[in-house]
């Protein structure tokens, strides 16, 4: 029997994925900012993680519908969604690519990850090497993405997805270890503007997003300290801030500070509301907010 017709995807409203951090672990660290940790300052309190978690899922659930992929152990990575998998809103179908991870602890997630697409009744296809989900590749406007390629994504990848889904990538290299997907460097605010810190991009890939949408420039401390990693609902902007436990003496807390200044500027030009939530636990896998939000539709605004 087809799912035809029911397919969240093809919903007016919106609808997203997240994972419950049941089985998040920092054993294996697979990226600069973990590797910067010792040990006893990057293990986890998972019970902290996952109250963490419920704030988000309670504001997205309240304003969208939210599906919850099951946890399953040994899968340290598995609630940063944003990685699993991107939905491609230019297909008739809506399809669903999987990704075919190049960190190898992740490697793990893409069998339950298809299988759990599959039962929301998606069009699935897993990519090839490598590719690592819509945080790697963000949706503009009509068949026009930014995708990053480099460190996580080939390059390779995004030529595969654009002979066989007849889109348009921007690809935008990937260097810095620190903003190792895109989702760290460019965040698609509304259809007309995307935030971009310009200072990672070629010349060649900014004027290429310019001919789609206007730029709004952030710099590259502020990037680290995660203002593209955003999720957008409605008129909100959800952005990651553990500004509540910092002192005021601690060395991060003036950029966690300049952060939230610049995400409530941008906000304020465009009539958009920041909200932040304290998700420090799972900085300590080198993550941020929209690391653990997946997009079923682009129905947020």
């Amino acid at each position: 029997m087809s799912n035809r017709g029911v397919r969240i995807t093809e919903q007016d409203f919106p609808a997203f994925l997240m994972s419950l951090p049941l089985g998040l672990s920092t054993d294996e660290p697979n990226n600069a900012w973990m590797l910067e940790m010792t040990e006893p300052d990057r293990r986890v309190d998972r019970a902290k993680a996952v109250r963490q978690c419920r704030a988000l899922y309670a504001f997205l659930a309240a304003r969208a519908v939210v599906y919850l992929l099951p946890s399953r152990a040994g899968l340290q990575d598995q609630t940063y969604v944003a990685n699993l998998a991107v939905v491609l809103p230019h297909t008739e179908e809506r399809i669903a690519v999987v990704s075919n991870f190049r960190s190898e602890p992740r490697r793990g997630e893409q069998e339950p990850g298809l299988a759990f697409l599959r039962q929301l009744g998606l069009s699935v296809e897993v990519a090839p090497p490598f590719f690592e989900g819509e945080a790697d590749l963000k949706y503009l406007r009509d068949n026009v993405y930014v995708g990053a390629h480099g460190l996580r994504t080939s390059r390779d990848a995004l030529r595969w997805f654009e002979k066989r889904f007849a889109m348009e990538i921007i690809p935008f290299e990937i260097e810095s270890e620190y903003l190792y997907h895109l989702d760290c460097s460019v965040f698609p605010i509304s259809r007309e503007e995307v935030v971009v810190c310009t200072e990672l991009g070629s010349p060649e890939a900014l004027a290429a997003i310019e001919r789609h949408a206007t730029i709004i420039d952030v710099s590259e401390s502020d990037a680290e300290s995660g203002v593209t990693n955003c999720v957008r609902i409605g008129e909100s902007v959800l952005c990651a801030s553990n500004i509540e436990e910092l002192p005021q003496t601690h060395e991060d807390y003036p950029y966690e500070r300049r952060k939230i200044q610049t995400l409530e500027e941008i906000c304020a030009k465009l009539g958009l509301t920041p909200v932040f939530f304290n998700l420090s636990e799972f900085l300590k896998s080198g993550a941020m907010l929209s690391c653990m939000v997946m997009h079923l539709n682009h129905r947020n605004f």
